[in-house]
């Protein structure tokens, strides 16, 4: 696993080691069940706070990507085969919708580049 956290980003640092370790498994370089190192292990190997470091883990839970199995530690979740799959739908989704509501195609994209921006 390869993250590395710039302290002088705007990017708060659970985000930047949340969406690294994110896209690590929707690029499928860390496998379904690989074992993550534990919240403190992650912490000290990246010079950051335990508390940063468990935020940027409940969250990439919470989003089914990681699974923790009490003592046994935290794993890649089958989940994250999933995640490009159930984005795509999301899209479908969208695309239906904001062509039912008229919104022209150049309208939808700005849309939805300007929530990815949030």
């Amino acid at each position: 696993m390869r993250i590395s956290v710039d302290p002088d980003s705007e990017v708060p640092p659970f985000e930047q080691v949340r969406s690294s370790i994110a896209e690590q498994i929707n690029a499928g370089e860390l496998a379904v069940g690989e074992k993550l190192p534990t919240v403190r292990a992650l912490a000290a190997e990246l010079g950051i706070a335990a508390n940063t470091a468990a935020k940027a883990y409940r969250e990439l839970e919470q989003a089914g990507l990681i699974e923790t199995r009490g003592r046994a530690g935290t794993f890649v979740s089958d989940a994250g085969d999933q995640a490009a799959a159930r984005a795509a739908e999301a899209a479908a989704t969208y695309a239906q919708i904001t062509h039912a509501l008229g919104i022209p195609k150049s309208e939808a994209l700005a849309i939805v580049q300007a929530a990815l921006k949030a």
